[in-house]
């Protein structure tokens, strides 16, 4: 077997192990994983079958095999991006609604002015 092929099995291995534990200590949540899972998954399988690529940009025409893993890797960075924008744009809102719950139940408090900690002026 060839050394690189070893090499990336290796880390494909080493991936999955790594993200396997963050998951079991609680780490890392499900979601999260599942795209590291993923990425683990892709560079084992890649180093069991180097040649999966060259057969995969043949049939897509792609004359240089190594740009399909660029591309590939570069597009599923910008869903990642997408999805984490996402999930902080639903985090903000919530936490908003949250501060404004939080705010309204304050005001709603029998002597809730005299007991606020004062506004400081930095």
């Amino acid at each position: 077997m060839i050394t690189y092929q070893l090499t990336s099995m290796a880390i494909g291995l080493f991936f999955a192990a790594t993200i396997l534990l963050l998951v079991r200590r609680d780490h890392l949540h499900g979601p999260y994983a599942i795209w590291w899972i993923g990425a683990a998954a892709t560079v084992a399988l890649l180093g069991f079958f180097p040649r999966l690529f060259d057969v995969l940009a043949a049939k897509l025409g792609i004359s240089y095999p190594p740009i399909l893993a660029i591309v590939l890797g570069f597009s599923m960075l910008l869903v990642k991006i997408l999805t984490m924008d996402l999930e902080r744009s639903r985090q903000e809102r919530l936490i908003r609604r949250l501060a404004q719950r939080l705010a309204m139940l304050e005001a709603q408090l029998p002597g809730a002015a005299d007991s606020a900690p004062p506004d400081r002026a930095d």
